[in-house]
């Protein structure tokens, strides 16, 4: 059959006739979309951590998400029907009136900071993005809290500080240990030639003792500066605690009890036990200062897992097993501001002449340098608590080796040549001055490449004695790879006042050279030297 035609067209099948729109359906469609868009922002309002709050043009809040108990520590509802001024910072109440009436006169800004009071009285600082609608004549802002932000900035500022501090006392303090080492070791000379002249010896003597006290400062210093000579080990920090509450027990007084809280089963850390007791020692007379009644001084020891949680809040302690030594007293506690600046050097609440303002510096020092993390507890009234936390060490089984007893009694003299390298003239030298004394053919370098030509002239050397950092691009450490390429037998002492940080964990190019830390005695140097050569380093 033929198609039907329309002035000679053919008419259109009844199918391809396009529909007409269905009101009822586009009304349907138009309201499940409208109603998923409201469940949406529902969720997200419902959801939300920041805080999400509308506003009507007097400041009143109409609504507020219930994240602002948890910001603030208010329910929506003891918010709501309220106005927001009995909850702005009364400081920027003019601030954020300015605000919204640039908003309402249609001058936004991207955002702008105002301070709310927390129920518990502390300020919340918070970062505001909003609008302003005229047609239903609200403000609807959307607040995020600043307070963790604020904090990590002020932990930043604070740790640049720290390290330019730091690099410019170590820089000092690597200084000064030269200029006290040779004072030392001079004034030993001296001794020996006026032995026979007690007035003279007895002036030698003060000399020494004033040259000693100085040492010890730049040891702080330099411990401060995470630049000093550690010689860490696998070790378990009960051992240290308990060795240190024996001593304590004795320095603190009667009115001070020492109490030890030990857990069974400890992990081991690597670390310097002389270092750990000194630090133990510092905040044990810090707590006795503070507790000018007596009290309470309190060790513990804990295994601690740190998780990304408190890594979050505090960037220099990453996530894992951990050992905490902590020591809690019973004093007078710290003011928050106290606790911000506890760390700093020369920074101390002590009247003048009881302290260096070194002591917590010194603690916090080491522990960086250990790969730890150290913080501080404390409330006014409630006493202070100081959580030393150190990584935890896998136990490979390494043994605990005994340090050199550089006081031991030995034969202090030998016949062997002994290359110093130290470019620094005075330093080197005395030390020329002690080995010669004590027998030894000595010869001298100033630096890496001038030892070596040293060494391509003298074959026969029997013992490196060289600084670890010097100048010319080469290191105490690069000197003695390449003098070992032309005397692979070769004995060294390396000495130094900085750290060994920079020499790679596992070298076993350097498992055999001691370190000897500076400043040094004649008789450190005449037992370390003889204890080498005739091999027992």
């Amino acid at each position: 059959m033929n198609d039907r035609t329309t002035n000679g067209k053919p008419e259109p099948k009844p199918d391809t006739v396009p529909a007409a729109p269905d009101a009822s359906s586009a009304s349907t469609s138009g309201d499940r979309t409208l109603k998923i868009e409201h469940a949406i922002n529902r969720r997200i309002f419902e959801t939300s951590l920041d805080l999400i709050v509308v506003v009507d043009r007097t400041g009143m809040f109409i609504r507020v998400s219930p994240s602002s108990e948890e910001i603030l520590g208010y329910r929506p509802d003891e918010m709501t029907g309220h106005s927001a001024v009995g909850f702005i910072h009364e400081d920027d109440l003019d601030h954020t009136r300015n605000e919204m009436r640039q908003a309402r006169r249609g001058s936004h800004k991207s955002s702008f900071e105002s301070r709310y009071v927390h129920r518990d009285g502390r300020s919340v600082p918070i970062m505001w993005t909003g609008v302003w609608s005229e047609e239903e004549q609200q403000h609807f802002f959307i607040g995020r809290d600043m307070t963790l932000r604020i904090k990590l900035e002020r932990q930043l500022r604070q740790a640049n500080k720290m390290e330019a501090i730091g690099q410019l006392t170590g820089g000092i303090a690597h200084d000064f240990n030269n200029i006290l080492g040779v004072i030392i070791g001079m004034s030993e000379i001296l001794a020996e030639r006026v032995s026979g002249n007690p007035q003279l010896a007895d002036i030698v003597r003060s000399i020494d003792e004033a040259a000693e006290r100085g040492a010890q400062l730049t040891s702080r210093m330099l411990a401060f500066a995470r630049q000093q000579a550690l010689q860490p080990r696998s070790l378990n920090l009960n051992d240290t605690v308990m060795q240190s509450a024996e001593i304590l027990h004795r320095t603190l007084g009667d009115n001070v009890a020492v109490v030890t809280r030990t857990a069974d089963d400890l992990w081991p850390v690597r670390a310097d036990p002389s270092q750990i007791g000194d630090a133990i020692l510092n905040l044990a007379i810090n707590a006795r200062d503070a507790m000018p009644k007596g009290g309470r001084l309190i060790l513990e020891t804990q295994n601690v897992v740190l998780d990304e949680h408190y890594a979050a809040q505090n960037p220099d302690a990453p996530p894992g097993d951990y050992v905490a030594l902590v020591i809690t007293d019973t004093g007078t506690g710290m003011a928050p501001d106290v606790i911000e600046r506890a760390f700093d050097p020369f920074y101390t609440t002590k009247e003048p002449g009881r302290g260096t303002g070194l002591g917590l510096s010194m603690v916090h020092g080491f522990v960086k340098q250990s790969l730890g993390h150290v913080r501080i507890y404390s409330e006014v009234g409630h006493g202070t608590s100081v959580k030393i936390y150190l990584p935890r060490v896998r136990d490979n089984g390494e043994s605990a080796e005994p340090a050199l007893d550089l006081s031991a009694e030995v034969t202090p003299a030998g016949r062997e040549t002994v290359l110093v390298v130290e470019d620094a003239d005075p330093v080197r030298d005395m030390v020329v001055r002690m080995l010669d004394s004590l027998g030894y053919r000595v010869l001298q370098a100033a630096d890496g490449p001038s030892a070596l030509a040293v060494l391509r002239s003298e074959p026969d050397i029997d013992l490196l004695f060289t600084d670890l950092v010097m100048p010319n691009g080469m290191s105490g450490q690069d000197l003695l790879v390449e003098a070992r390429t032309l005397c692979p037998s070769l004995k060294a002492v390396f000495t130094s006042g900085y750290s060994l940080e920079f020499i790679s964990d596992g070298d076993d190019a350097f498992a055999d050279v001691p370190l000897l830390r500076k400043p040094y005695r004649k008789k450190d140097i005449a037992a370390l030297v003889r204890t080498v050569l005739d091999g027992q380093s």
